[in-house]
């Protein structure tokens, strides 16, 4: 016989349970469409990985785990996804969340089952990759994804919560009752992974039927099984705990940090299904009770909608309002439309005979009956002040977090005051505001990244015209001194240039330029004008003399050179420049080794050109004073 220890604080409340534990278990009827809620756990929610239209298979994934805290969500039925889309979710604010609608086909047809055989050999961090694959969670009304409580291993002690504390639900006593042997699978599984040295399973004295069963599975597996006092809150971790191992887990301190670890039935029983059977959590136990006239505990499948299952149960017609958990940790349901999550363990009918509406809230009279029946040591009626004036962080500072809200405090109340309600709303306000802190240092560290990310490329750009400006400037500077410390002998051509240069500069020293008269030209040149101008003046004057003979006057006297004096002047001008560029044209054909231009003739033409021209002008010039010899013979005398 195992020594109990006692926690403080705690109520003993009606229980309420043999109108729903009395029938064994039933299977809820397939309904033809499911909602399935892609938030199945305390963290995220699941990201679809489906589309409209696809046909699926039961057990197959339909949304993955979007962080530690997400649960992977699984068909819970065969058939065919028909919306994505906000649905009613069981929650008590009454907003929607996304979901998953299937469209059930009848056939229930399973996808390939890969269960893990060969789970003693596999270690703990394997089986936890499983169970997360598998969308396994707290089925004790918390929905913690389990495979993070498999962290820690060894462990000196595993507890298996199946004290079922609260009132009306009867849910995991009839899965004890009837489950047993599946259960004890579930837990070996669980202790492996964890590596325990010994398992307690603590079940609630009012529960024989419960406690026989589970001693009867549990000794071909060395668990004990340990009858507890019936006392509400003992289904709570650190309650059963501190019952089991008279171990006190403070504030702030995981108790895997005392060697203790906890889980629900429920919960051991989906591993063992999950590892054993390959099947991933896709439907649980659900207890119908309150003002019902079939009170029952049914197997559902998870999207279920609330009403079908609650028209199983026969709701009484003045039922006014649903409770979804028990009647001191439950909350109403907003809309009966919503699916059934795996959070659901209890779907309570309240009507005004069975729960009389509750007296109008009084002043505090701090008579301090909620401290008394605290099972945490809280100050009940201080956090609610501290609640209602909106002072979160003097909450905060009196273990707020602490409370389980076990509802106890508000139970015995005198003065009707809705405590649990209070602390609820302070600690919504309280995540709220770390979100919203959480938001703003997320959106000013991406701005001080953005501004960071600008400045580095500001200054990379910078830095890459620096190095292009260096890079060109280096390249001009290495072609320079390329063409000025260029050896002579490197390149023929090169060579043979500078050779010629120096050889034609050499000859301009050695021979002066030649004598050149005041019109700037050469005496081979200035000859043939010369000769030129002398043979136009004969022709002029063998021309005057016809004329004289035959009567006429005269031409006026030309110009030494036959023309007047400016166009004189315009052709000497002209004949300077184009010796002055002839003269520069010979000099650089001499400078690059070419041979210089032959000298023209007298006349700048070759001599048969010249003498050509000179005959051809000779004719004319005779056949011109022939004809005006004839006309003067012909005239009469004056």
């Amino acid at each position: 016989m195992m020594p109990l220890f006692d926690f403080l604080g705690g109520i003993h409340p009606p229980e309420n349970k043999t109108q729903s534990s009395a029938a064994p278990i039933h299977q809820a009827p397939l309904p033809p469409q499911l909602h399935v809620a892609l938030r199945q756990s305390m963290g995220n929610a699941a990201r679809p990985c489906v589309a409209v239209g696809d046909r699926v298979a039961k057990g197959q994934l339909i949304a993955s785990a979007d962080g530690r805290l997400s649960a992977a969500v699984h068909a819970p039925t065969s058939g065919v996804i028909s919306a994505i889309a906000p649905q009613p979710f069981a929650h008590p604010s009454g907003l929607p969340e996304l979901c998953i609608t299937l469209d059930s086909d009848g056939e229930e047809r399973w996808i390939e089952r890969q269960p893990l055989h060969d789970w003693p050999q596999r270690s703990g961090a394997e089986i936890r990759d499983f169970l997360a694959q598998m969308g396994i969670v707290g089925l004790g009304g918390a929905v913690f994804p389990s495979h993070l409580k498999l962290g820690v291993s060894p462990l000196e002690t595993l507890v298996i919560n199946g004290a079922e504390c609260e009132p009306y639900i009867s849910c995991d006593d009839r899965l004890m009752r009837e489950r047993a042997a599946a259960i004890c699978d579930g837990i070996a599984v669980t202790r492996h992974a964890l590596q325990a040295r010994q398992v307690l399973i603590g079940i609630e004295d009012n529960k024989p039927q419960a406690i026989a069963a589970m001693q009867a599975a549990a000794a071909a597996h060395g668990f004990s099984v340990v009858a507890v006092p019936t006392k509400y809150p003992s289904g709570g971790a650190k309650q059963l705990i501190r019952l089991l191992t008279g171990k006190a887990i403070p504030h702030g301190v995981r108790s895997t940090e005392h060697g203790v670890q906890c889980f629900n039935v429920a919960t051991v029983y989906a591993i063992g299904r999950a590892v054993l059977h390959g099947e991933p959590l896709i439907s649980r136990i659900v207890t119908l009770t309150g003002a019902v006239d079939a009170a029952a505990n049914v197997e559902a499948l998870i999207g279920t909608p609330l009403d079908r299952l609650l028209a199983l149960a026969r709701p009484h017609r003045d039922s006014k309002e649903v409770v979804m958990g028990g009647p001191l940790m439950g909350f109403t349901l907003p809309d009966l439309g919503a699916g059934l999550t795996k959070a659901g363990n209890c779907l309570l009918v309240k009507s005004p005979a069975l729960f009389p509406p509750r007296p109008p809230a009084q002043a505090c009279i701090r008579c301090g009956d909620c401290a008394s029946a605290c099972p945490v040591s809280l100050q009940p009626m201080d956090l609610f002040w501290f609640a209602k004036s909106k002072n979160f962080d003097k909450a905060q500072q009196w273990q707020l977090f602490d409370c389980i809200e076990c509802g106890a405090c508000s139970y015995v109340c005198p003065s009707q005051i809705p405590l649990v309600d209070y602390y609820r709303f302070a600690k919504s306000e309280i995540w709220a505001a770390e979100r919203d802190k959480n938001a703003a240092n997320l959106a000013r560290q991406r701005h001080e990244f953005r501004q960071l990310r600008l400045e580095r490329d500001k200054a990379e750009k910078a830095q890459r015209l620096a190095d292009k400006a260096a890079q060109a400037a280096a390249r001009q500077a290495a072609s320079h001194s390329v063409a000025a410390n260029l050896a002579p002998a490197s390149d023929p051509k090169q060579a043979a240039i500078a050779a010629a240069m120096a050889r034609a500069a050499a000859q301009r020293e050695a021979a002066p330029l030649p004598e050149q008269h005041s019109s700037g030209l050469n005496d081979a040149k200035q000859a043939a004008i010369a000769a030129a101008m002398a043979r136009a003046a004969a022709r002029k004057a063998a021309a005057d003399e016809a004329k004289g003979a035959s009567g006429q006057p005269p031409a006026p006297p030309p110009s030494s050179s036959g023309l007047d004096d400016a166009k004189q002047a315009a052709i000497a001008a002209a004949m300077a420049r184009a010796a002055a560029r002839k003269a520069a044209a010979d000099e650089a054909k001499a400078a690059s080794g070419q041979p210089p231009a032959p000298p023209p003739a007298s006349s700048g033409l070759d001599d048969a050109k010249q003498a050509a021209i000179d005959a051809a002008m000779a004719r004319a010039a005779a056949r011109k004073a022939a004809t005006l010899a004839a006309k003067a013979n012909q005239q009469p005398d004056s």
